[in-house]
């Protein structure tokens, strides 16, 4: 009994500090309601500010304001399968409970413990009550009872229709929409008001993470979750299973990869809307579920030079224009040529052998009816449908033959679009996503975009070769037609990008020229696991993503045909101007608040990750890296770069003054690729300051840019007139040369080893890893000498026994030679001019130490073991 009795006071003393405690505490909740009771609208908060976006100096890009970001909906206009769809993956209970369900928080609070994932413990009244009146990021009780109480004086003020309506109003879906109307015009085109099963189950999964199941950029994921919401609704007797699955398939068929282009921002005032809009989606996962970008008033100190950008967009706007017009001119010929030959021929062929199928008369008319359909009919359609507010009328003629039309153009218009980085930081100094940025067209395709890089790929695998220690700037490799065997002994066969071959290349010219059964040589020799592992550690792509881009054992990754993102080539290319140290693209440095304090720091937290991984930061050897970047320093010289760069007119691009006065040339460095069919036009190059990486080609596949649009001819010169631009008021710089593990050496420039005096003159300097270096002697001119004097003492021997008939041609057995471009009295001179050496080829651009000392490779055949045929030479 004197137990019990104890344990009663000791209960009561306890209770009484607790009840006081608590009361305060309701005390302070109560006090902090009364303005929500006395309110008829209790989310009037704060004054909105803009956000500004400043540039890398401090110059405002555009200002993101309130006006901006959300499209207001009345419940009584929302579809009841989009709330049937929030209310099954949210909250099923929403209609029951009094703002909270003990269950559910039970639930998370066990799977807190477990570390399980059990589901969440919080209602949508409870979801909306946090992010109206909490901190949603801070994760402490606190917090939970501050957002239980608001929920709980929400259910008390509201109706459940008018909380469900604040929420599909306030809540954030990604994409910088706020509310249910403006993400379904970002997401989908149209009002929230004609959202189907399936477009509100994709709506509903943004809430949880907008940037991890976009349907943009990952629509695999993204699908997979849109199908469990359609198959739970199906469970709840929501919807039948016919109709889920009908919606889910119309979605599919019907969904515009492109459609990142509806968003209401495109009337700002923005001096680069197409960073401002990459950098918008960044902040918004930054930001959510916590702070609001259009009134919260943040400083977001970017990594964009104005100056930069400007000449960006002016470029890209010039060559996309330029490619357009040439390709619709070309398109045009091809159409005349068509209707004043093959048409008749057709048709001609139809009547002569009674084949009515191949008439194109009646095809002919059907095509110029639709044509007058869409100039002059679809029109007046439309101002009747708006006359009259018959929508019927629009939606079901004149609508289809919009989309008709817009898929139509969508497929016929050439694109493009760039993105530059600072080598040192990773900053995105310029980013270009395509032509005219508007409500059509805000698909960034330099982030978002997943292309086929062509031969700009080569660089990649490369730079494994060269680690491999196998090959050389300096190794031979014979071009020549061949045939390469799959592990399941398919043949694979290839051609050069002209279809013709030029004998024995060292790897540095077939790098530079692009030649391709060389590349696929060197991919052979390095092995597909070593270069796949290094595209991937140079691109970052992750292993999950590997054979959903086509980074797969197979030849065809030797010419690119697999996968890259723009922003991801120019990231590889910024590794070789970094000495081989891992960049990391970045468009954000600091956000602060409207106090000026920092917020939110992405470059801190990115330096932090990289100096944490101490060696690892080196994705390849500086020493690699220096090869690499003297190795595509050719490209620009001699190879497809030349004309793009200027050098090939003795116009180089990068040539500077400096602040006395004295001119220098900056080094530059890069690669070309055109896709299969002349579809993509790529150039990614770099300098010791910035990388970049240019494309150009069609949105929807299955065009051609045609020969005359390549990336050397299209894209290299984009590329050139942009660099230009953001190299100009800098330094002089070369790329870094570490002072260990690489050797200098001079080789013959034909054979690559190592110069006797019978090379002359036919010397090249090359840096090797040390240990890779020749040591061996050239023997080569040795006997091209010899041949050379057996040649000449047997043509003119021939030459006398014809007497004064004279020839234009003669041949021996190491001699074939056409000497109809000789006059007269040279047919006698000494050849020692002619042969050997294409004059073509020789560089008088370069400075005196360098000029003409590029051989001819084609002109020495690379001969194993037949030491007799090494006589054998071509001298023409």
């Amino acid at each position: 009994m004197e137990k019990i009795k104890k344990r009663t006071y000791f209960l009561f003393f306890l209770a009484v500090p607790f009840a006081l405690i608590f009361g305060a505490a309701l005390g302070a909740l109560v006090a902090q309601t009364l303005n929500t009771i006395n309110s008829e609208n209790f989310t009037e908060f704060n004054p909105s500010l803009p956000s500004k976006l400043l540039d890398i100096n401090g110059e405002l890009i555009t200002e993101f304001s309130a006006d901006e970001k959300r499209e207001m909906i009345d419940i009584i206009d929302i579809p009841q399968h989009v709330i049937d769809a929030l209310i099954t993956r949210e909250d099923r209970i929403f209609f029951q409970h009094r703002g909270f369900s003990i269950r559910s928080i039970l639930r998370a609070l066990l799977g807190k413990i477990t570390g399980q994932t059990l589901g969440g413990g919080s209602t949508l009244t409870q979801q909306i009550a946090g992010t109206l009146y909490c901190d949603r990021t801070d994760i402490s009780i606190s917090r939970k009872i501050k957002e239980l109480w608001w929920a709980i004086q929400m259910e008390r003020r509201f109706t459940k229709n008018e909380i469900l309506e604040l929420y599909l109003n306030k809540v954030y879906l990604g994409g910088g929409t706020y509310g249910i109307n403006a993400a379904s015009k970002y997401y989908f085109g149209h009002d929230a008001a004609e959202l189907t099963p399936a477009e509100s189950a994709m709506l509903v999964i943004q809430l949880s993470n907008p940037a991890y199941y976009n349907p943009f950029d990952y629509p695999n994921r993204a699908q997979e979750r849109q199908r469990d919401v359609l198959n739970q609704m199906v469970e709840t007797g929501y919807i039948t299973k016919t109709a889920a699955d009908e919606s889910f398939e119309n979605f599919w068929t019907n969904f515009d990869y492109l459609r990142t282009n509806t968003s209401a921002y495109s009337l700002r005032e923005d001096a680069a809307p197409w960073f401002s809009e990459y950098v918008l989606r960044e902040l918004n996962t930054m930001l959510y579920g916590t702070m609001n970008v259009y009134t919260d008033g943040f400083t977001v100190n970017t990594t964009l030079n104005l100056r930069h950008q400007e000449a960006a967009q002016q470029i890209m706007t010039k060559y996309i224009n330029y490619a357009n017009e040439t390709y619709q001119t070309n398109y045009e010929k091809k159409r005349q040529n068509a209707i004043n030959i093959y048409i008749p021929l057709t048709e001609l062929i139809s009547l002569v052998f009674n084949i009515p199928e191949i008439k194109t008369s009646e095809q002919r008319r059907e095509t110029e009816a639709k044509a007058e359909y869409k100039t002059k009919i679809n029109p007046v359609l439309d101002l009747m449908a708006l006359i009259t507010g018959n929508e019927s009328l629009k939606i079901n003629i004149t609508n289809k033959s919009n989309a008709t039309q817009i898929e139509t153009t969508n497929k016929d218009t050439i694109e493009g679009t760039m993105i530059s980085l600072e080598n040192s930081t990773g900053y995105i100094n310029a980013l270009v996503g395509g032509s005219n940025f508007s409500e059509s067209n805000q698909f960034i395709r330099a982030t978002q975009a997943t292309l086929q890089p062509g031969s700009s790929f080569k660089p990649l695998y490369y730079s494994a070769a060269i680690d491999s220690r196998k090959f050389t700037a300096a190794t031979q490799i014979y071009d020549m037609p061949i045939m390469f065997y799959t592990e399941d002994g398919s043949e694979y066969y290839i051609e050069n990008f002209k279809g013709t071959w030029e004998g024995s290349v060292q790897l540095w010219y077939a790098l530079a020229t692009s030649m391709n059964v060389p590349s696929m040589k060197v991919l052979n020799g390095v092995g597909f696991e070593a270069a796949i592992k290094r595209a991937q550690a140079l691109l970052g792509v992750p292993d999950e993503e590997l054979e959903e881009r086509k980074l797969i054992p197979v030849y065809p990754i030797g010419l690119g045909v697999c996968t890259v993102q723009p922003i991801q080539m120019a990231r590889a290319f910024a590794i070789f101007a970094n000495q081989g140290k891992e960049v990391t693209p970045m468009a954000i440095r600091t956000v602060e608040d409207r106090k000026g304090s920092i917020v939110i720091n992405p470059e801190k937290e990115i330096r932090e990750a990289q100096k944490k991984k101490g060696d690892d930061i080196q994705v390849i050897s500086p020493q690699t890296a220096f090869i690499m970047t003297n190795l595509l320093e050719n490209t620009v010289k001699i190879g497809t770069l030349a004309k793009g760069s200027g050098y090939y007119y003795n116009t180089y691009k990068f040539k500077y003054k400096d602040s006395n006065g004295n001119f220098f040339n900056l080094p530059a460095g890069g690669k070309t690729g055109t896709t299969q069919n002349w579809a993509d036009a790529w150039t990614v190059g770099f300098t010791p300051y910035y990388t970049s990486a240019f494309w150009f080609g069609f949105d929807q596949k299955g065009k051609t840019l045609g020969l005359e649009m390549t990336g050397s001819t299209l894209a290299g010169h984009a590329w050139g007139d942009f660099m230009k631009v953001a190299n100009e008021g800098l330094p002089y710089k070369t790329f870094f040369k570490p002072q260990t593990g690489i050797v200098e050496a001079q080789v013959c420039s034909v054979s690559g080893l190592l110069p006797t005096e019978a090379c002359g003159n036919h010397l090249r300097t090359f840096y090797f890893l040390e240990g890779t270096e020749p040591t061996t002697l050239c023997e080569q001119h040795t006997h091209m000498a010899e041949a050379k004097d057996m040649s000449v003492s047997r043509l003119k021997d021939e030459r006398l026994q014809v007497g004064n008939k004279g020839y234009n041609t003669v041949t021996s057995p190491y001699l074939s030679l056409d000497l109809s471009f000789l006059d007269e009295s040279e047919k006698y001179s000494d050849l020692s001019n002619y042969g050997l050496y294409n004059p073509d080829l020789f560089d008088t651009s370069l400075s005196s130490n360098e000029s003409n000392y590029y051989a001819d490779p084609s002109l020495v055949p690379d001969i194993e073991n037949e030491k007799e045929l090494k006589y054998n030479y071509l001298l023409d």
